[in-house]
């Protein structure tokens, strides 16, 4: 059984590197923009900010160190949120480069990715006519014959320099079973020292499938492999966002919702901001019978290092 929940922790994933500008209007590109919609869905209720940068000019992903220090002293200034900075960058990014950013800034969380997979979103492509930037339709259709790369080296790596060099912990970003038996491996080596955040991710073509066998099944090894050591988190992607997170909170996990996971509210219907997002599970959960966590709280679950110690 994972760790006691008192309260619900809502992570809000504010832009990502999978979707693009031609797909919704109401994506964050701009260090401005990001910084709004990240406050915003820290108003709203999310107690963590998981942070991608992009070119302020295209919208492509980016690991520019720079970008990310255009958006972070203002968040930082206007919200005492968790600041979650990815080290997944986006596919075709090397180590080196997804690693920039989050050694320049010593953040209180990071993501981190338990496994090498296939990450296809070639089908997206498919859905538009045409695309605002000449990047776009490549990037997507380019996911057919490449993969997501995280070897047990990669993780190490991360989790020695960030971990062991900042102090940082990680939200454990789980996309199939395999990934919580190495996340095992990672905590019998003692790289790995509890309280710990696992995501688990839904819905991703190469990864586990978005339903609720699935999500059982999940928590079940979780449980099984992590006992009262973890935090459990769930993930969802698409349309599959706030149905499994739903679920995820009632068999006592915390959840992500933002527009990296899914540009849309409800059927047919674009999300203008990541805090309607954040409001909706808000609603949902308190519509359960419970609460969710507060940035200070969320601090003391999983034990951060806090604000004052990150260099933003």
């Amino acid at each position: 059984m994972s760790a006691h929940r008192s309260k619900v922790i809502i992570t809000c994933a504010v832009t990502g590197s999978v979707h693009t500008p031609t797909m919704t209007p109401h994506l964050p590109i701009t260090p401005a923009q990001i910084a709004d919609s990240a406050v915003e869905a820290a108003k709203a209720g999310a107690a963590i900010l998981h942070l991608h940068a992009r070119d302020p000019e295209t919208g492509a992903p980016s690991a520019d160190p720079a970008l990310f220090m255009d958006f972070l002293p203002r968040i930082k200034a206007q919200c005492d949120a968790v600041v979650n900075i990815t080290t997944g960058g986006a596919m075709g990014m090397t180590v080196e480069e997804r690693l920039l950013a989050p050694k320049a800034v010593s953040p209180e969380m990071a993501s981190l990715n338990m496994g090498t997979i296939n990450f296809g979103i070639f089908p997206l492509a498919d859905k538009y006519p045409k695309f605002k930037f000449d990047w776009e339709e490549p990037f997507l259709r380019g996911s057919k014959n490449a993969f997501f790369r995280n070897t047990f080296q990669d993780v190490e790596t991360i989790l020695q320099t960030l971990g062991e060099g900042h102090g940082t912990r990680f939200e454990f970003e789980c996309y199939d079973i395999g990934h919580l038996y190495s996340l095992a491996y990672f905590v019998e080596k003692k790289l790995v020292k509890p309280p710990f955040f696992v995501q688990s991710v839904f819905g991703i073509l190469g990864g586990i499938g978005a339903d609720v066998e699935n999500l059982l099944h999940s928590k079940r090894i979780a449980d099984q492999l992590f006992g009262q050591d973890f935090h459990w988190s769930v993930l969802a992607a698409g349309r599959h966002q706030m149905p499994l997170a739903s679920v995820g909170t009632v068999l006592g996990g915390n959840v992500r919702v933002g527009l990296e996971d899914s540009i849309f509210l409800g059927k047919g219907e674009l999300a203008k901001t990541n805090a309607e997002q954040v409001a909706k599970i808000r609603r949902i959960i308190e519509e359960l019978g419970m609460e969710i966590a507060s940035p200070a709280e969320a601090r003391k679950m999983l034990a951060l290092k806090g604000a004052s110690e990150v260099k933003f």
